[in-house]
């Protein structure tokens, strides 16, 4: 009887052994697997990747040709033209190494990219020719090193978005109304506006700032009739930065549902360039001056933005004439440059969705708009010419439509109306557009 007892007892601890070693084993594979699956779950929590990108198609009932101010009359009844468009695709890359430390990109592919090869031309006795097979551009539009020590304080260096403007900031597809981003910003302000810099920014409350230091801008790529947009272009292999600048910019949030802004910038544009002209010239500053203001409202269903910008450029006069001396084969523009330039604009929509109570908290949207913008991109000087046709109106209607938060379908209506001497310019638009992040 002892031994059979004997013999249970010996059994079961037996059994319990076995079970020990067997559970310390799974548990020993258990930690083996989970290390790497753990690495890899805190590498991708660290990971950002997004992007957004704009499918457009535009009827333009108006011409294209380039005479068309020049010779308005006989282009009052031109045919209609049609165009296929890719905007702006982008690819945004981030990463957080810890200890406040992270870095931000975006490589910007503006109207389908650049695509260029050699070729073999069998009708030319095998020569070799290179060719231009699509047009547009390839950016690197932000890459940024950030050190963060705490809400209210962070720093960047690299190149980054220059916070002047509504546009400037608020450019995702999905942030504006329009199958194209607003024109009054867009037309005579660099957009989307990047450049090298170092910048201080953070939020305290409700309140959010940005200050950043920069290079300045370049006189001789400032046009009749888009003023500096291209300013902040080189077509070097770097960017000349004989001259500096700053830009500042101030949200609050204090009202629900509403965000209210003010940015500006200042600084000087003439001889910004490579074998800069220091003799007579030397007292010429070019100083660019611009402000803006902009407000973003939403409630009950209703979206309303607007914006006003005001720019001003000393010494026009001598720069126009500076620019217009220029040889023929430089990259410069060689126009006349106005003295200031100015846009406001506003938009409001409101989600259809909502007038049915099944649709209220669904993630799809219906926005019903209508725009307003008047936009002024040249000031003549006092013994320039006038050129009246770059002073617009314009009005657009139409809908966006969101099937989810980060994907929109739109399609709208506009005209510009200029001075009665030219034509106005009516056209059709729709688009496709998505924005966010994958990881």
């Amino acid at each position: 009887m002892q031994d059979s007892r004997l013999r249970k007892v010996i059994a079961v601890c037996g059994l319990v052994l076995a079970a020990s070693t067997m559970s310390a084993h799974v548990e020993a594979e258990s930690d083996t697997v989970s290390a790497p699956v753990k690495a890899k779950r805190s590498l991708l929590s660290r990971l950002r990747v997004g992007g957004y990108g704009e499918v457009a198609y535009t009827r333009n009932f108006y011409s294209d040709n380039v005479n068309r101010y020049s010779h308005a009359a006989d282009y009052r009844n031109a045919p209609s033209h049609g165009r296929f468009d890719l905007p702006h695709v982008v690819v945004m890359l981030g990463y957080d190494f810890g200890k406040g430390w992270s870095f931000g990109s975006e490589i910007e592919f503006e109207h389908g990219g650049v695509e260029s090869a050699v070729e073999i031309e069998q009708e030319e006795v095998g020569e070799f020719e290179k060719e231009i097979e699509r047009g547009g551009e390839v950016a690197l539009e932000q890459f940024w090193i950030q050190k963060s020590f705490m809400p209210q304080l962070n720093v960047r260096a690299g190149h980054m978005v220059v916070p002047v403007g509504e546009t400037n900031m608020h450019h995702l597809p999905t942030e504006f109304f329009t199958v194209y981003r607003p024109e009054g910003e867009s037309e005579f302000l660099p957009c989307t506006w990047h450049q090298t810099g170092i910048e201080v920014w953070g939020r305290a409350g409700a309140w959010r700032y940005e200050a950043m230091f920069l290079a300045g801008l370049n006189s001789l790529n400032f046009s009749k009739d888009r003023w500096i947009n291209a300013g902040a272009a080189s077509a070097f292999e770097f960017t000349p930065a004989n001259k500096y600048a700053v830009a500042v910019r101030v949200d609050n949030y204090s009202i629900k549902g509403l965000r209210l802004s003010l940015s500006g910038y200042y600084g000087h544009a003439f001889n910004n360039t490579i074998m800069a002209d220091n003799g007579k010239y030397k007292d010429v500053k070019g100083a660019v001056a611009i402000g803006t203001f902009g407000f973003d409202y939403r409630n009950s269903g209703w979206i309303w933005r607007g914006n006003v910008d005001y720019g001003h450029l000393s010494d026009a006069d001598v720069i126009s004439a500076y620019n217009r001396g220029q040889s023929s084969s430089s990259p410069y523009k060689r126009t006349h440059v106005g003295k200031g330039a100015w846009t406001v604009g506003t938009e409001a929509g409101y989600d259809i969705f909502r007038l049915f109570p099944d649709k209220v908290d669904s993630d799809s949207k219906l926005y019903l708009f209508g725009r307003y913008e008047y936009y002024d991109a040249y000031m003549p000087t006092q013994n320039a010419p006038a050129y009246t046709w770059t002073e617009r109106h314009r009005i657009a209607a139409g809908i966006n439509y969101f099937p989810l938060k980060q994907i929109v379908v739109k399609m709208e209506f506009s005209e510009r109306f200029l001075h009665k001497e030219y034509n106005n310019e009516p056209s059709f638009s729709i688009g496709v557009a998505y924005a966010g992040f994958f990881l």
